[in-house]
């Protein structure tokens, strides 16, 4: 009998250890069980990093891609298409931050496992998403993918435009992004509203983004302003028809007098941004014409989107050039 105690206290110890070293209790009015994380020995975690934690840092060259895709329709008929899910995946592999609009589903593993797909060349993607919103049967969700060895993402600043009065169909999503490579006081940091505007309410929506774009501007982020806001998505516009978004002083766009639709008969996807503060655009900007670059036809095409997608490079500097910083500083202190 006393053996058989001696057994039964051993087993307690040991299962109270095993329970202890792989879960922790929450709560102290209300305890509840959550998993333990494992620390990992190492320096504390960069606050700029993505969820999927610390990765090894590549880049050729001093300039990033920045780019939008109206995906049209992403759900589950979209992601079971062998051909469209594959041309999604190659292309997204092009950029250091691409935004992307309609993305329509009831699941939410849809993102996930396309990051799944994009990381298995063992790329370093990841994502943030807003919620689903919009006209009921007609919901959608906005997000941004990146490169997280390229590019970090402060998850604090990432959140959807508060529109009360509902001028908006589909409130955009804005994030915060910091270039990985150069020193903190020189990388380039920018803040991305991902917007799409549906073509009957243009006038008015366009109206509301401009005052989106000031509000976005005047926000602190991390307790400093950020000059450099660039809007992307599908305006339903030209560069010569932003309205009063187009209106604001200084503003300019990535693209001109392009066609962004995959049938080439209109302009609908821009990037803007003001020209005084945006300094780091180097002017490459264009869309990736899906026929050509992934030889499909229009058919093909248009399983895929019925949008193209757009890009433009900005310098890895802040200012667009390496000591810019440090040089304006200087000549500030001489006056």
């Amino acid at each position: 009998m006393r053996r058989f105690t001696v057994v039964v206290l051993l087993a307690i110890a040991g299962g109270g250890w095993f329970f202890f070293q792989k879960f922790q209790l929450v709560g102290l009015e209300k305890l509840s069980v959550a998993p333990r994380t494992v620390q990992p020995p190492g320096p504390p975690p960069d606050p700029l990093a993505s969820a999927a934690g610390a990765v090894p840092f590549s880049r050729q060259g001093n300039t990033i891609r920045i780019g939008s895709f109206d995906i049209q329709a992403f759900g589950p008929a979209k992601f079971g298409n062998p051909l469209a899910i594959k041309v999604i995946v190659d292309l997204l592999r092009r950029f250091d931050v691409i935004a992307l609009q309609e993305i329509r589903s009831p699941r939410d593993d849809h993102l996930p496992r396309l990051v799944e797909l994009l990381n298995a060349a063992g790329r370093h993607y990841d994502f943030v998403v807003g919620p689903r919103q919009g006209p009921p049967g007609a919901e959608q969700q906005f997000a941004f993918v990146f490169d997280a060895a390229s590019v970090a993402v402060d998850r604090s600043t990432v959140y959807t435009v508060d529109d009360p009065g509902r001028r908006m169909t589909f409130d955009p999503l804005v994030a915060s992004f910091q270039v990985r490579g150069p020193r903190d006081d020189e990388a380039f940091t920018f803040a991305l509203v991902d917007v799409r505007v549906p073509p009957e309410r243009r006038d008015e929506e366009l109206t509301a983004l401009a005052e989106v774009c000031r509000a976005v501007r005047s926000a602190p982020i991390q307790g400093r302003l950020e000059d450099d806001i660039i809007l992307l998505g599908n305006f339903n516009a030209d560069d010569h028809h932003l309205g009063a978004l187009g209106d604001i002083p200084n503003t300019a766009t990535a693209l001109s007098a392009i066609p962004t639709n995959t049938r080439g008969t209109k302009m609908c996807d821009n990037m803007v941004f003001n020209r005084l503060a945006t300094t780091e655009f180097t002017g490459r900007a264009g869309v990736v014409d899906l026929m050509h670059e992934f030889n499909l036809t229009m058919s093909q095409a248009l399983e895929v989107s019925d949008h193209l997608p757009i890009w433009a490079e900005f310098s890895i500097y802040e200012g667009g050039q390496v000591g810019h910083i440090a040089e304006r500083l200087s000549d500030s202190a001489r006056k």
